[in-house]
């Protein structure tokens, strides 16, 4: 039976986390570990429902030396909740804020994060009796996001998920004698929070961070506490909140983006603030992460050490490295060679007008680089019978005027495709890791016919 350690620190002093600027040793990590794992319900599946990124990183640990499964869903809508019941009658939910297991409104067991001693010093083993991991051992499924359809569950092995982690790392070059801490805006539940705030740390020597600041002043304020290098882990419309408050960032060894295409003037301005490098990465909660790319310097994506893409008919599919079985890629693929490709946009995302083709991603990049638009989404409403369907866009902009967004449109987008609507509102329904659910913007468009729309013709 192969295994892979539960993390890749070798010495109880390491420190793993930061937690309200109070460094966390792998042997306290490693203790609270245990302690949670006796604490478990009998039940095979939990719900790790944990805002502090430590808290659910020890969760996790604990489910996975206990082999409990960790159902990771887009949301927690009562929906989704009794989704997860119907997929796994023996769920059970274990949350560190109250709140959100009375939000819950179901019939769900539930275990709160418990206040975990600190461990005394006389504890301390020198030597740590790591965990060791089958490599076969699913640890978690973890559901798409919803935005082009119904969340669908994906299992992950133990081995796919640290041969990832590892590949990351190699690429990111973080095995090196550095420590850095590792601060995420998105959350752990997620397959790039996941991968990239909590598994890259384990599994690279390094730290994460509990906290997860949203406001530009919270990602500051957080990133000065932590007395380490720094790696920020966010997101297009993060950085882009963060560079509009024109707050003094602190230095950053590094910034990673991902759930959304980055522009490229957008991570010119990120890079020129933060004086260091952002990789910006591409995967999906199907494949993990597959490859990267300095989107500041090139259009070019390279692959993940391993990976390969393979041409089948008219889609592209991933095998190789830490994907188990071969996934057919939801996105236009252009090859170069093979270790690189560039990216189009999704098979889906292409609109037809009038005999004329464009991308939604590219439409919502030009949306969203005007000057006064906070945030900007097209939308390509269900097709009807015997009607002629037109592009919508939301937009938030609380200084510009309808007449003035599309003015800007106009002078790099062809009339065909200025949207008709154009609904002003107070903000998108995005969710944690920014991400538009094809139903959430359906229901905002549905729910806002008495909006401030606009009329305009191109």
């Amino acid at each position: 039976m192969q295994t892979l350690p539960l993390f890749s620190h070798t010495t109880a002093e390491q420190t793993i986390a930061w937690r309200d600027g109070t460094a966390i040793s792998v042997a306290q990590f490693l203790a609270d570990v245990n302690t949670l794992a006796a604490m478990l319900p009998a039940a095979k599946h939990v719900l790790n429902l944990c805002r502090d990124r430590y808290h659910f990183t020890v969760g996790l640990a604990a489910a996975i030396i206990s082999n409990k499964l960790s159902l990771l869903p887009p949301t927690y809508t009562p929906e989704m909740l009794q989704q997860l019941q119907v997929f796994s009658a023996d769920l059970f939910c274990l949350h560190d804020h109250d709140d959100d297991a009375l939000a819950l409104g179901i019939n769900l067991p539930q275990l709160r994060y418990p206040v975990l001693s600190v461990l005394a010093a006389s504890a301390r083993s020198p030597r740590l009796a790591i965990p060791q991991i089958n490599v076969q051992q699913p640890v978690a499924i973890l559901f798409t996001s919803g935005s082009g359809a119904a969340p669908s569950p994906h299992r992950k092995t133990w081995g796919s998920l640290v041969h990832s982690a590892k590949a990351q790392a190699k690429r990111l070059g973080l095995l090196a004698d550095t420590h850095y801490a590792i601060l995420a805006t998105v959350p752990p539940q997620h397959m790039y929070g996941l991968e990239s705030s909590v598994l890259l740390a384990l599994h690279s020597g390094n730290a994460l961070c509990s906290a997860q600041p949203f406001y530009p002043a919270d990602i500051c304020s957080t990133l000065e506490k932590i007395a380490s290098a720094r790696i920020l882990v966010s997101t297009p419309l993060h950085l882009r909140l963060l560079l509009e408050a024109e707050l003094k960032l602190p230095a950053l060894a590094m910034v990673l983006s991902a759930t959304a295409p980055l522009s490229t003037a957008l991570a010119v301005k990120v890079e020129d603030r933060a004086q260091a490098p952002l990789v910006e990465i591409y995967g999906s909660t199907e494949t993990g992460q597959i490859a990267t790319r300095s989107t500041a310097q090139t259009a070019l994506w390279q692959l993940v050490p391993e990976v390969q893409l393979m041409p089948q008919a008219t889609q592209i599919w991933i095998d190789g490295g830490h994907i188990e079985t071969p996934v057919p890629l939801n996105d236009m693929i252009e090859i170069v060679d093979a270790a690189h490709f560039l990216l189009h946009g999704r098979l889906h995302d292409m609109v037809n007008i009038a005999g004329k083709r464009n991308s939604l991603a590219k439409l919502n990049q030009y949306l969203n680089s005007i000057d006064g638009v906070i945030d900007g989404v097209f939308f390509m409403p269900e097709e009807a019978a015997d009607q002629v369907t037109r592009l919508c866009a939301c937009v938030v902009a609380p200084e510009l005027t309808a007449a003035e967004v599309v003015a800007a449109l106009r002078l790099c987008v062809d009339p065909v495709f200025l949207p008709r609507p154009l609904l002003f509102v107070a903000a998108l329904p995005r969710n944690s890791t920014g991400k538009l659910p094809r139903a959430a913007l359906q229901q905002l468009l549905s729910g806002c016919s008495g909006g401030k729309l606009s009329s305009n013709t191109p």
